[in-house]
């Protein structure tokens, strides 16, 4: 169960009512991996096997679907539990993570033992993004995805209490749309979903709702995505790491305009 209703009083124009309002809820969810407790996700309980392999993808565990033999989801004991293909070298206990930082929360995202494991795995992401400067997409598409994810974003619309973060090919064509109350997990989530579709990450362009945080961003040069865009603003971790991988960084898409904070070369208008 991801959401629930209660009983509230509404305020509105001076006058005072009993209603019902629907709010989400958040779990902790377990994620392990061969059988070894990993992180303590916390999260809308919803597309947990898409959360599972964006999120490990995105922190370089995985590169591929194909590097995970079975994901199982246990709904009732709020779990997820990933065995890895044989070829794929981990062990958990290499990772030197205490209680706190294996908590992956809705606000800071991960903390830094996992930024510093993602780091590790970017070695080629740089050169891959750059080469993609040749990639030309219109203002007025970035306009119509970021509605487009709007439209999609149910839980949003009917709560406010939700992110949401979604994948478009370079026409515009809307490949997958995911909501979390974290917008980490959103993106954790939308980029598991693609995967579980195995469909590449090439020619396509990250939309979220959320703030531009070096997290975010982080994420998107993992999957050597060069546009990502927002509703929300950029902060500096993001703006300093999308101008260093290549990455045209887009916040404030707001009816008819934009801030480019990076690589603006790739948008027209």
């Amino acid at each position: 169960m991801f959401k629930r209703s209660v009983n509230i009083t509404r305020i509105k124009k001076s006058k005072k009512s009993d209603e019902i309002d629907t709010v989400l809820i958040e779990s902790p969810i377990d994620l392990n991996v061969n059988s070894e407790p990993l992180a303590n996700i916390i999260c809308l309980p919803k597309d947990l096997k898409e959360l599972a392999v964006g999120f490990l993808f995105s922190i370089g565990i995985i590169n591929s679907i194909e590097d995970i033999k079975e994901v199982n989801v246990d709904e009732l004991d709020n779990k997820i539990n990933v065995i890895l293909q044989s070829s794929i070298e981990f062990k958990v206990q290499n990772l030197n993570l205490n209680p706190i930082s294996r908590v992956v929360d809705t606000t800071c995202g991960i903390s830094s033992p996992w930024r510093d494991l993602i780091k590790r795995t970017l070695d080629e992401s740089k050169e891959a993004i750059k080469s993609r400067d040749d990639i030309k997409i219109k203002s007025e598409l970035i306009y119509t995805s970021i509605k487009e994810m709007q439209k999609e974003t149910v839980l949003y619309r009917e709560t406010g209490g939700c992110h949401g973060a979604a994948i478009f090919n370079l026409e515009g064509r809307l490949l997958g749309c995911k909501e979390d109350i974290g917008r980490h997990n959103a993106i954790d989530k939308v980029m598991g979903d693609l995967l579980l579709k195995k469909h590449n990450f090439k020619d396509i362009f990250l939309t979220s709702t959320g703030r531009l945080t070096g997290d975010s961003v982080l994420k998107a040069i993992r999957a050597k995505i060069p546009i990502v865009v927002s509703l929300s603003a950029a902060v500096e971790s993001g703006i300093r790491l999308a101008f260093g991988y290549g990455i045209t960084l887009i916040g404030f898409v707001r009816g008819s305009r934009m801030n480019i904070y990076t690589h603006s070369r790739r948008i027209e208008l």
